[in-house]
């Protein structure tokens, strides 16, 4: 055969393959997503309804800390497992990883912990995808690509963005570097992963649209100035998590007893605090501030410290969605700080926090621009890469890599 048509008949069968694979992926990885956010919706309205609820936390940090201390192994790991295997490719990343976060991140809003929904999602999806190339028996070189896809496909699907996930998918693994050799696995997936939550018939939060903003030096300027608050917040939330997960491990070797400190601390917060605006979630907060309605300016402090406490302690879910709530919350108040209309820099924060506490800058603009239209995406993008630049080169997941530092020597020899 000429070289050409051999090149073209290789391109053709990797072509259909990752279609094949990358398409599996997608819709295990909706599928989860979309059972996950029907039983998320169920256990925060029970919560809202009956905000008691809270003082069982304990006891369901407990179960859920023992269940995995007695039967978690790898799965223990969360996030961080997903990230080594795509680097190193020691261990399995077991099935029962997704049933696992999948429980343990409903029993946690339905007692009132303030977590998020993409590191169960992210969980789910490369769980369900290193399961099915077990079952398939793929070559080991195909395995960083497929752990790659249920990133994508996990991300992509339980948010509904399709896009933000298909680039997260490739972003994550290390700072500095966006993994482009899996662009086509991590697309497909992201795509079906959205269509399959879709198809059954789940939706997603919806946000004001930005109308479109002219480039305006000044307003750059602000946004910049926001940029470097939010990268700030982003520094804080990532120490804050570390320093109470050392803390913990330090003082109480059975891990199982650490949820349920956190969860007495949590209890304790919230009937000081005296609302329970800053368990769960946050969508309500995230809701006033994006609609330009004005929050209490200091929100965003106290989501960033019952998000800190509920994940440090060792309960389950992600980091993310309170992300974007202490982003937009900071945003609001930023805004009215600078003379920036309140909606437009919280929505700005909403995203580049997140950007910043991942080092996803790319991913999180492009999901900034998903969720709140175009018209604003130069401010977005500046937002979440001064927040990168910002919040240091430690993130949410630890075992995220270091391939290019943030800043170089003026310099350098």
């Amino acid at each position: 055969m000429p070289p050409l048509l051999t090149l073209l008949a290789d391109r053709f069968r990797h072509t259909a393959k990752w279609l094949l694979l990358g398409g599996l992926v997608g819709v295990f990885s909706g599928s989860a997503s979309a059972l996950f956010l029907v039983l998320l919706a169920q256990a925060t309205a029970a919560f809202a309804a009956a905000p008691p609820l809270i003082f069982a936390l304990p006891a369901a940090g407990f179960a859920v800390g023992w269940l995995y201390w007695r039967y978690g192994g790898a799965a223990s790991q969360g996030n961080n497992l997903v990230i080594e295997e795509v680097h190193a490719q020691k261990q399995r990343v077991p099935f029962r990883m997704a049933p696992f976060v999948l429980i343990g991140t409903v029993l946690t809003h339905l007692f009132g912990g303030s977590a998020g929904r993409e590191g169960t999602a992210i969980q789910m999806g490369a769980s369900l995808a290193d399961t099915v190339r077990r079952i398939l028996d793929l070559a080991p070189a195909d395995r960083r690509f497929m752990l790659m896809a249920g990133i994508s496909g996990g991300f992509a699907s339980v948010f509904g963005t399709p896009v933000a996930g298909f680039v997260f998918g490739m972003e994550v693994q290390a700072v500095g570097r966006v993994r482009y050799e899996g662009a086509l696995p991590c697309l497909i997936a992201a795509l079906v992963g959205d269509l399959t939550t879709r198809a059954w018939g789940v939706g997603h939060s919806h946000y004001p649209k930005l109308a479109a903003w002219d480039i305006e030096p000044l307003l750059l300027v602000k946004v910049a100035l926001g940029g470097i608050a939010f990268g700030l917040a982003a520094l804080l939330f990532v120490s804050l998590i570390h320093a109470i997960k050392h803390h913990l491990q330090e003082r109480i070797a059975w891990s199982p007893l650490r949820p349920v400190i956190g969860g007495l601390i949590l209890i304790a917060m919230t009937l000081l605090v005296g609302t329970t605006d800053y368990n769960g979630l946050g969508l309500p907060l995230i809701q006033s501030s994006v609609a330009g309605q004005g929050v209490f300016p200091l929100a965003f402090l106290l989501k960033i410290v019952f998000t800190a406490v509920t994940l440090g302690s060792g309960f389950l879910g992600g980091e993310v969605t309170p992300l974007f709530c202490i982003g937009a919350a900071l945003g609001s108040t930023v805004g009215a700080a600078l003379g920036v209309d309140p909606g437009l820099m919280a929505s700005v924060g909403f995203v580049a926090v997140f950007a910043g506490a991942s080092n996803t800058p790319l991913a999180c603009a492009l999901m900034g621009i998903e969720l709140f239209g175009g018209g604003a995406a130069l401010y977005l993008l500046v937002g979440c890469v001064v927040a990168y630049l910002i919040s240091g080169e430690r993130g949410i997941y630890a075992a995220q890599r270091l391939d290019t530092p943030k800043w170089t020597p003026l310099n350098p020899r």
